[in-house]
């Protein structure tokens, strides 16, 4: 009879340390999902912004007026306090990034001390343009790094936790792509020249107070429908399974991290999603990526496609450029005419079949509405007298953008040239003021992962 009772005993021991051994092998396992989609969204955020950050640095080397410089530097400190802010977020504390956050905080603190001086009294010295000059090339440099480096990530599915257990372990040599891709730019930053080191505070990004207050008041969707809406955005069958976690805590609205992986375990999908209303904040899908078979025109008419078949109405490209075997694509819908930019959504598509890979729409989200009629007050002709005489301008069209005070301006768009560089000039459409200029990139190389 006793030695039943102990054989029970033992049984349910081990049935219990069997579930206890289960339940925590699935948490660990969607700890490291959670991770690998927050590490993926920090680098490829970061990559979009060092891409903005040098189009920023050159379009200050276009200014002129004293208002917009000013302006443009702002946005310079913006941009750059946001990329050491998701520099930050990679698991990348144990191999140390000295010289590539100085660049970041050089970039930063150079674009603050201008913005806040009257540069009308005192406006920018020739070496002053000089070392911005430098910033534009040095910026680009490290852009065309993580540029080569996404195009690996995704043609190799490199994995962040990965890169994050080779760095963990001290005692050996660190063989991993992303880790040496990093070091390779971290090298690269320490022969840029030495200057004035300033102050660390950073600006944090505001954008998700906009997409807390966009979505209050919307009903909460559930793990099961924020998977379920996932596969319907996405164009993906039911049987597909979602792995589905809470956002971090840290960010100021509740969402969900969805990951899901293909059957064959060659593609995974990471996507971010509120929880209230369930809207998809951005996506990207991690597989082989093979030489291109189809045409940047043509991926841009997939993603066209993709964004129809997602409720989004009235689209218009507004840039497109390759990187290595990705299309890269900008959209903003058309109202009666006008474009409306503070509604962008982005789009990246796979040359060699025409899937869509990535989705960033969080901007669309956020600046959603409807608009009071737009009519300007003043003449495509008297907008045109505001111009810079030495621009050829090439096309011209109505628009709406956002101002430094983030309210929406009606405006004249006008695209032209001075010598071999293009640039976006926008016109207030109500006063003739210059309110924004945009240099515009020249074609991107194709990045050899070989």
């Amino acid at each position: 009879m006793i030695r039943n009772v102990l054989i029970g005993v033992l049984a349910a021991a081990l049935i219990g340390t069997g579930i206890w051994g289960a339940n925590q092998a699935e948490q660990k396992e969607s700890l490291l999902l959670n991770n690998e989609n927050n590490y993926q969204r920090a680098f490829h955020d970061l990559t979009f912004h060092i891409d903005q950050l040098q189009d920023e640095v050159g379009t200050t080397l276009a200014m002129n007026s004293k208002k917009q410089l000013s302006s443009s530097l702002a946005e310079v400190w913006r941009i750059s306090s946001i990329a050491r802010n998701e520099l930050g977020q990679l698991p990348l504390g144990m191999m140390a990034l000295h010289e590539t956050e100085e660049l970041l905080n050089k970039i930063g603190d150079f674009s603050y001390k201008t913005t806040i001086r009257d540069l009308g009294n005192d406006p920018l010295s020739d070496k002053e343009y000089e070392k911005l000059q430098k910033y534009y090339d040095q910026s680009g440099e490290i852009k065309n790094d993580l540029r080569k480096l996404q195009a690996s990530s995704i043609k190799d599915q490199l994995k962040w936790t990965e890169a994050e257990e080779a760095m963990s372990g001290s005692n050996e040599p660190m063989d991993n792509s992303i880790v040496n891709g990093f070091q390779t730019i971290d090298e690269k930053a320490k022969g840029y020249a030495e200057t004035e080191f300033g102050p660390n505070e950073q600006i944090n990004p505001d954008v998700d107070e906009k997409i807390a207050e966009t979505v209050s008041g919307k009903a909460a969707v559930s793990k099961e429908q924020a998977a379920k809406k996932a596969k319907q955005f996405l164009g993906l069958p039911d049987s597909m399974n979602v792995d589905v976690s809470e956002l971090e805590k840290g960010v100021a609205f509740e969402g969900y991290s969805l990951t899901i992986e293909e059957p064959e375990g060659e593609d995974t999908i990471y996507l971010d999603m509120t929880k209230k209303g369930g809207h998809t904040l951005w996506f990207l899908q991690s597989r082989p990526v093979d030489e291109p078979e189809i045409s940047l025109n043509k991926a841009s008419q997939k993603a066209l496609e993709f964004l129809e078949g997602n409720g989004f109405e009235d689209m218009e490209m507004i840039d497109g450029k390759q990187y290595d075997t990705i299309g890269t694509f900008k959209f903003a819908p058309v109202v009666d005419d006008v474009t409306i930019h503070p509604e962008t959504v982005y789009i990246e598509v796979a040359l060699d079949d025409g899937e869509v890979v990535g989705y960033k729409g969080a901007e669309y989200i956020v600046n959603k509405k409807e608009r009071k009629e737009l009519s300007p007050s003043i003449t495509e002709e008297e907008a045109a007298e505001q111009l810079n005489p030495n621009v050829n301008v090439m096309e011209q069209k109505l628009a709406v953008i956002q101002n430094e005070e983030e309210e929406d301006v009606l405006c004249y768009e006008f695209l032209g040239t001075i010598n071999d560089d293009t640039y976006r000039i926008y016109i207030n459409a109500e006063n003739g003021d210059e309110e924004k200029v945009e240099k515009m990139k020249h074609a991107e190389p194709v990045y050899d992962t070989m």
